[in-house]
């Protein structure tokens, strides 16, 4: 058998015409996996430089006055988003009418700060997990959806031996190689979508912990600051 007849190109053109919709749905699959993979990788290291310089600036005593003016041009990314909320609230406020009141109406003002900040983080939570849907079903279905390219054309397979009366290899050898095609293809696209999802899905878990962090450190300086009126 002629090895140019057998090529990756060949078998897809010779193939069945389920088993080339197979092949075609899975490398389109593949390549929305990796259009996704690309972006969340530049998205998140992006979003890590942005929010370290962030971090920085908060930790090193900088006055948050500053720090507000600059983020409100600056709010494209999660921290800054917590911060600019918080403060908003802070500053819709009568801070010394309210320490004035009590413990109670203290209470009331860090409980709607806590809440403003859990809402802006909660929207930049689902922001980041926005692809990842996409990974996990093609991650789970691109296998079985290969296995079914791979079952229908083992089936012609044997449809042709049927057909020939003819048991020899390089009657059924391109139809099978047609159908395991659509199965690697499946793996191809699978693999790399589960393994960016599970590391993606890491990533977004632990700046969902940093952002949670850095909203508590947030909450204790404005409590700071309550508590000298």
């Amino acid at each position: 058998m002629d090895k140019s007849s057998v090529s990756l190109v060949n078998l897809i053109v010779q193939a069945d015409i389920i088993v080339q919709f197979v092949i075609l749905l899975m490398i389109s699959a593949s390549m929305i996996s990796w259009a996704i993979i690309f972006d969340k990788f530049i998205k998140f290291k992006i979003l890590i430089h942005r929010s370290d310089r962030f971090e920085d600036a908060f930790e090193n005593n900088v006055p948050l006055e500053e720090i507000f003016n600059q983020a409100k041009s600056n709010d494209n990314h999660p921290l800054a988003r917590i911060f600019l909320s918080c403060l908003r609230e802070w500053k819709s406020n009568n801070i010394k009418q309210i320490a004035s009141l009590g413990v109670d109406a203290k209470n009331s003002l860090k409980e709607r700060l806590v809440n403003n900040m859990q809402i802006v983080s909660n929207r930049a939570m689902i922001k980041l997990e926005s692809g990842l849907n996409l990974l996990a079903i093609i991650g789970s279905s691109a296998p079985f959806v290969g296995l079914f390219g791979t079952v229908w054309g083992i089936m012609n397979s044997f449809q042709s031996i049927a057909v020939s009366k003819n048991t020899s290899l390089a009657v059924v050898a391109p139809g099978i190689a047609e159908s395991l095609l659509a199965t690697a293809i499946g793996l191809f696209a699978a693999i790399p979508a589960v393994f960016f999802y599970n590391i993606f899905s890491a990533k977004i878990n632990h700046f969902q912990e940093r952002a949670s962090n850095f909203s508590l450190m947030l909450l204790n300086s404005m409590s700071k600051e309550l508590d000298r009126y």
